[in-house]
């Protein structure tokens, strides 16, 4: 009898688990199988970054952006990218974030993490010290780029704003549908071309042990 009801309660705490992970799906807040913490409403009112041709979000409770027809998150030391507001989202990898979007002065970050502290707000993040010496050789130019010579921004993907999360197109083929029908744009960057309809689950962050970073005690 035992026996019996631990089968029973193993059972349904699968079941449960399940139709949990499927509402985290559903409902268009990450990848399957990975929930990155951002879960709008409804579409979120985006305000352009000075002198950059990036938007964030003050009223979101993210590191949230648009650049050049994608949307971009900096959540738990890894960047995502998505084409919807809402995801689902892909994993970048640091080497691929777009130079322009490491470029975002500290300040417009809603919710820094700890080891920003200390550094000049009106600056990019310290992304060669974060990120270490293997990083920074290969991307040296990351903090070589001109706000004056900006190009302008992408255009907003506002008919996204009919689709508030009871609306919000749960399938990725919904989603292309709709913006091939309602967005015509095309990204400029090389960068932002490499992630632009890519399918989110044929990219998953590594675990942290194989990042390669600086300790935080030689930031300088």
């Amino acid at each position: 009898m035992t026996k019996t009801r631990n089968l029973i309660f193993v059972l349904a705490v699968l079941l449960c688990s399940a139709a949990y992970a499927d509402d985290q799906v559903r409902i268009g807040i990450g990848l399957p199988y990975l929930n990155i913490g951002v879960n709008l409403n409804r579409y979120p009112d985006l305000v352009a970054v000075p002198g950059y041709p990036v938007y964030y979000a003050p009223g979101v409770n993210a590191n949230y952006f648009f650049y050049d027809g994608l949307y971009w998150v900096y959540q738990n030391d890894n960047w995502y990218a998505s084409s919807w507001y809402n995801g689902p989202w892909s994993f970048v990898d640091p080497l691929a974030v777009p130079a322009i979007v490491l470029q975002v002065p500290v300040a417009y970050y809603r919710r820094p993490p700890a080891y920003f502290r200390g550094w000049r707000v009106d600056a990019p993040p310290r992304w060669n010290y974060h990120w270490g010496r293997d990083w920074d050789s290969r991307r040296s130019d990351w903090n070589r780029w001109d706000a004056r010579a900006a190009r302008s921004a992408a255009p907003l993907p506002l008919y996204q704003r009919e689709y508030p999360q009871d609306r919000y197109p749960r399938r990725l083929e919904q989603q292309r549908a709709l913006q091939d029908r309602s967005y015509r744009y095309q990204p400029r960057d090389a960068m932002v071309r490499q992630h632009y309809g890519r399918r989110p689950a044929q990219n998953v962050p590594p675990t942290r042990s194989k990042r390669t970073r600086r300790d935080d005690g030689d930031r300088r």
